[in-house]
Formats: structure tokens, sequence, C-alpha cells
């Protein structure tokens, strides 16, 4: 087995973007979902599937820059500056405190969403991370959803961390890492459970427009009680960095 996909994005909502390598450290992979947007009015996290177009947008951030691309060729760009603020604000259903940050990102999302946003970013890493601070599925998987929806499935409209390549291995063969580690390149993950999938996995990934029912179609054979399973989630454990096509090994 090994890594045939790694994928994040600095500014969470915001397109899914493939890297060649990623750093993981024990409160998890370096520069993912760092920032996000606050919608006051409602005391909480902006949530993707409300806000879908959000994915048509791109954010990079290196060396402290913050630079994200929005439709029409808008570009915000700049060294996001704290402004002294914390909110405290909802992210499903738990209670998160974020730094409000300056810059032009604000108004540049206010505009493309059409109501007030905020730009914050947390002061913990994986604050406003759902489930395990990294996230894995595998090729199988993939297949085999791809097989019941008799259409091919992008691998980012999962947005996993990692896409685990598992030629001859069952479908959801991650189901049964769950309470073992793995080893990925030169870091180490404890494997969680399962994780609970929402509407986003409907998404189109570069653009947010509603696609084929891939959530109806895990619904009707990875349903466990309330929950629709699809991959896992994970924590770290040993901190190294992981690059693309990196050994995958069960411990």
């Amino acid at each position: 087995m090994h890594v045939s996909r790694i994928g994040l994005t600095p500014l969470k909502g915001t397109r899914h973007a493939d890297r060649r390598y990623v750093d993981l450290t024990l409160e998890g992979a370096v520069g993912d979902r760092v920032f996000c947007f606050v919608d006051r009015s409602r005391g909480r996290v902006l949530r993707t599937v409300e806000n879908p177009t959000l994915m048509s947008t791109r954010a990079r951030w290196h060396d402290g820059v913050l630079r994200t691309e929005l439709p029409a060729g808008v570009v915000a760009e700049g060294v996001p500056a704290p402004s002294g603020e914390v909110v405290k604000v909802d992210y499903w259903g738990r209670t998160v405190a974020l730094e409000v940050q300056q810059g032009p990102w604000a108004a540049a999302y206010s505009g493309h969403l059409g109501y007030d946003v905020t730009l914050a970013r947390v002061t913990h890493p994986g604050d406003i991370v759902y489930g395990g601070s990294v996230s894995l599925v595998s090729s199988s998987s993939l297949a085999r959803l791809a097989d019941r929806l008799g259409v091919p499935v992008d691998d980012a409209q999962l947005r996993a961390t990692f896409t685990v390549s598992t030629e001859g291995e069952p479908a959801h063969v991650e189901d049964s890492w769950a309470g073992r580690r793995l080893r990925l390149g030169g870091a180490e993950v404890e494997v969680r459970g399962a994780l609970p999938r929402c509407a986003v996995v409907d998404l189109e990934p570069t653009t947010g427009e509603h696609r084929a029912g891939a959530l109806r179609e895990m619904a009707g054979y990875r349903r466990v009680r309330n929950d629709i399973l699809f991959g896992v989630d994970a924590t770290v454990v040993r901190p190294g960095r992981v690059e693309l096509g990196a050994t995958v090994e069960r411990s």
C-alpha cells in the first residue's frame, strides 16, 4: 500500500488542494484548516455544505502569506494580522475560540457569498477539524463507490488527508485499521474509526456544484444507525513527513 493522494486546505471550505508532501505533527497536518470564516450573526463557523461556492475558491498559505483566488479573477493576498479580538462560536455543536484576523479576505468573501463574514484563525490546531486530525480513504473503497454510482469518483470529493492505494484489498479495508497504527512514510498515525459523512461528498470539488448522489448511494450500504460511514480518521502518534507515494504499513 502507498499514499496516492495528499490533500488539504489552509482555509476551511475552500478547494481541497493536492500536495506533494505534508508534515504531520502531534496536532495534525501542518497548514490544514488554519483559517476559517465566521458568521457573526449566527455565532458559528461557516459550514461548507451551506456555502458550497466556497469550493470554487482557492487558498494558499506560505511563509505567512495567505493568498486566495475567487471567481472572476478576484485575488485577496497578504499577511493575516490579529485584530486582538477572540470570538467564541459554534463548530458543529462545540464551542471554539478563534482569533479575528485583519486583511482583505472578509470583504472579498462577503461579496462572494452575499452576506458578511469574518476571517478567523484557530487558537489551537485541529479546532475546526471534524473528528480526528487526519483522515484516510482507500482506493478500493472509492472504486466500489464509483461502481455503484456508475460514474468516476474524484478523490477530492472525500476531502481526506490521504488516499491510500489498496490494490488487491477489499473495499473498505480501512475499517479493519480501527485501533491500529499505520506507518506513512516518516510518520505514524493511530486510526480511531470510521468517519461519518455529510452532503459535502455530493459537491463537485472545484466548483461546489451539486452532482450525482454519492451520499445517498453510501447510505444504501454504509449506514450505521444515524451515521453514513466512509473512510477513517486518525491521530498522529509519531510526527514526520509524508510524501506522495510513501509506503503505508500496518503495525
